[in-house]
């Protein structure tokens, strides 16, 4: 069951999308709270910014990362006006978010021409079999980078 905490979270995220479609937006909105409190709040931005991956919850991330001088938001919900695509996901379990709360399904995006089911079958192929090409090619010091992570002594693991 849900709090009334978590649907005016919830509602406020819906609110975003609703705002972004007037401003020549997505119709997605993400707002990310820390103990109750809003930390992040954005809309969709891949049209106003030609910038595929600002999608409202990557935005939104990326907002709560910076206000929070933190890239762990292990004690951060996110709630999302529609369920995170595949690549918002991913950066939500980079994010380390604890808890995700959605309004729209997948399957209602898809209707309104936001289908991503192609994405998330082409992620569980194996490279040689999906339809955009990604290849290996070494080349000189390829593995230079990790040795040198792996010798830092004050690394930040993430």
């Amino acid at each position: 069951m849900s709090s009334d905490q978590d649907k005016h979270f919830l509602q406020m995220a819906v609110q975003l999308a609703i705002d972004s479609v007037a401003q020549g937006g997505g119709p997605f909105g993400a707002v990310i709270t820390r103990q109750g409190e809003v930390v992040a709040r954005a809309s969709n931005q891949v049209t106003l910014n030609n910038d595929p991956t600002a999608h409202a919850e990557v935005v939104a991330i990326r907002q709560a990362g910076e206000s929070l001088d933190n890239f762990n938001l292990d004690d951060c919900v996110l709630y999302a006006s529609c369920e995170p695509c595949p690549m918002c996901t991913a950066a939500i379990y980079w994010a380390h978010i604890k808890r995700v709360v959605f309004a729209a399904s997948a399957e209602t995006a898809s209707k309104a021409g936001f289908d991503d089911s192609f994405i998330a079958r082409e992620i569980c192929l194996n490279k040689d079999q999906r339809s955009i090409p990604i290849t290996q090619l070494e080349c000189e010091q390829h593995e230079h980078c990790f040795e040198a992570w792996n010798k830092k002594q004050d690394k930040i693991e993430y």
